[in-house]
């Protein structure tokens, strides 16, 4: 029996993925619980525009993802931070202030595909920081952590 799969199925597969399946799994399993549905000619038909279309939109979305690669390898991002005498940080750097200040040089990046490399940040200086933007590309941003 071919199943088209309509989610992700541990051990089984991924979205739009064709699988063949024994009847009685298919049947009792995959089909009533909404993982998958029967592959008629009909909906393979389907299946293969959708896969079409979302690789058309994956383009587009990894296009978009290189274009802000580029911009944010060559900006300087500055996190203010309140600091004791001797550079010392009351409190530490987070992924929420760094995405802050990113946003305010004008680009969206989401905090949680932030990366601290020094993790956690309680001294005033300069640090590196590993950006995700799609799951295939990721840029290094500096940063410097100052004194308001």
């Amino acid at each position: 029996m071919e199943i088209i799969l309509k989610q992700d199925v541990k051990n089984l597969g991924y979205k739009d993925d064709l699988i063949k399946v024994k009847n009685g799994y298919g049947l009792n399993f995959i089909i009533p619980r909404g993982f998958g549905i029967l592959a008629t000619d009909q909906m393979k038909k389907v299946r293969l525009e959708n896969i079409k279309q979302k690789a058309y939109k994956e383009q587009k979305i990894e296009k978009s993802a290189n274009e802000l690669c580029e911009l944010l390898k060559n900006i300087s991002v500055r996190v203010m931070a309140k600091a004791g005498d001797q550079g010392k940080i009351f409190g530490s750097v987070t992924t929420l202030q760094l995405a802050d200040a990113i946003k305010k040089l004008g680009y969206e990046v989401d905090r949680k595909n932030i990366t601290i490399n020094d993790e956690p940040i309680k001294n005033l200086g300069k640090y590196t920081a590993n950006v995700r933007l799609h799951k295939n590309i990721a840029v290094d941003v500096n940063f410097e952590v100052v004194e308001e």
